[in-house]
């Protein structure tokens, strides 16, 4: 799998997969923006991320899964929920090889979007 080495776009970042890749991670992208509309889109260490009165969450393909960070915290349902796709930090891997939970991943965001928007203090605007 090519992986892009300094993408600087999410279409860009994207675009550096495999077809069949590229399908799964133009639906996750869908998935986050319809769950977060209001979020900016950005790459954020080399892969698409999303912010909303902080860092919301990113995504990344790799050789077997698609990652999706940061780990789930806060809601115990959910922290179930997910358990069967946690990696070894928290971090989420759904495998290829298997149907991507999209409703899942949509529940995961609006979780960071509410936990955000609680824990978040309003950002001071920089004066020149």
């Amino acid at each position: 799998m090519r992986t892009p080495t300094n993408p600087g776009t999410v279409d860009a970042y994207i675009a550096g997969f495999a077809v069949d890749v590229q399908a799964i991670l133009k639906s996750v992208r869908q998935t986050i923006r319809e769950a977060a509309p209001q979020a900016e889109e950005t790459i954020s260490y080399r892969m698409p991320a999303y912010k909303l009165n902080g860092m919301l969450v990113y995504f990344a393909a790799f050789k077997k899964h698609i990652g999706l960070f940061p780990p789930v915290r806060g809601d115990a349902d959910l922290m179930r929920e997910v358990q069967p796709y946690a990696g070894e930090k928290g971090n989420l891997r759904f495998p290829l090889d298997q149907p991507i939970p999209y409703e899942l991943i949509r529940r995961i965001v609006k979780v960071r979007v509410a936990a955000l928007g609680e824990s978040a203090e309003p950002q001071a605007r920089k004066v020149r």
